[in-house]
């Protein structure tokens, strides 16, 4: 006991040496588990008795037996050591990305279907992931990234805040869309002078979208019958489908309505479709979110390739 030295104190490495020794029934089994020899299991042993000044373990045989007070004070060691698993685990979680809140705000397009499935492919694999998942105008993604609300917005390109971070989304094309039996859909595809006195639904005046479909048939003078106008791809498509007219959709919402009375199809000269992912200017994007984007990104891009004319 006098080797321990006036002022010594209990150390990590003895703890473990204990814990180990009652969970594993032996010296030789613990001194495995910690990766060091039999002697030194059983050093760290006669240290921590000494200093602790409590008999913890009785030789019988060949084995250890441990004492009551072992037992009693077993209980308390396991307590601590299961605190520091839970650290453990919560920074292998934190490194692997898997925890947290992950609050992200996006334009209907996204949101009507394509972006919760991919979030909830997302969140399955990370199961102490938290998800938050809006579904707004591109105008309040701006606003609530930027007022913290949401950690992550995925906004029309067009209406990306200056004091925004912005990473742009792969683009892909713009479709027409038309209402199951109409005379167009037998055409595999289209172009402005096709729809030459159709009824039209148009995107809001003003909108990015809709400037960018009105300039393309204003430059090929075709005109249109314009009854009918909506600020949301959902409700155009919904229109569609009821056979009032017809549309330029973004492909994202076409496709959430394939199966309910509206056909699709390419249309030429190409209007992309862009949008961005926002991040708020004043505090740096967590890693999950980081990793939402890239994934995303990744995925939106596979779908790009897939729509291209082979």
């Amino acid at each position: 006991m006098g080797r321990i030295g006036r002022g010594a104190r209990i150390n990590l490495r003895q703890v473990e040496a204990f814990r180990a020794v009652m969970l594993c029934g032996s010296v030789t089994a613990a001194a495995a588990m910690m990766g060091v020899t039999q002697p030194a299991v059983s050093r760290l042993l006669r240290d921590l008795q000494a200093l602790l000044k409590l008999p913890l373990f009785e030789k019988r045989g060949a084995g250890l037996v441990p004492t009551a007070a072992a037992t009693a004070l077993y209980t308390e060691v396991e307590r601590s050591f299961v605190g520091l698993d839970r650290i453990a685990a919560a920074a292998e979680e934190i490194r692997t990305r898997r925890t947290g809140m992950l609050r992200i705000a996006a334009l209907p397009a996204l949101a009507n279907g394509f972006l919760p499935r991919f979030a909830g492919r997302f969140v399955a694999d990370r199961p102490n992931l938290n998800l938050a998942l809006f579904g707004v105008i591109s105008p309040l993604v701006i606003d609530w990234v930027l007022n913290l609300q949401c950690d992550l917005g995925f906004a029309e390109a067009a209406m990306a805040h200056a004091g925004l971070r912005t990473i742009p989304m792969p683009t892909l094309p713009r479709v027409a869309v038309l209402p199951k039996g109409h005379r167009l859909c037998a055409r595999s595809t289209l172009r402005p002078r096709d729809f030459g006195g159709e009824t039209f639904v148009s995107l809001t005046a003003g909108s990015a979208g809709g400037h960018l479909i009105d300039a393309v048939f204003a430059k090929h003078g075709v005109s249109r019958v314009l009854r009918l106008e909506t600020p949301l791809s959902e409700i155009m498509c919904g229109l569609v489908s009821s056979g009032v007219g017809v549309a330029i959709c973004d492909p994202f919402t076409a496709d959430e309505f394939a199966s309910r009375g509206v056909v699709s199809r390419p249309f030429l000269p190409r209007i992309d479709f862009e949008f961005a992912a926002v991040f708020a200017p004043q505090r740096s994007p967590s890693p999950v979110a980081e990793e939402f984007v890239e994934a995303f990104a990744e995925h939106v891009r596979a779908v790009a390739a897939s729509l291209r004319p082979r």
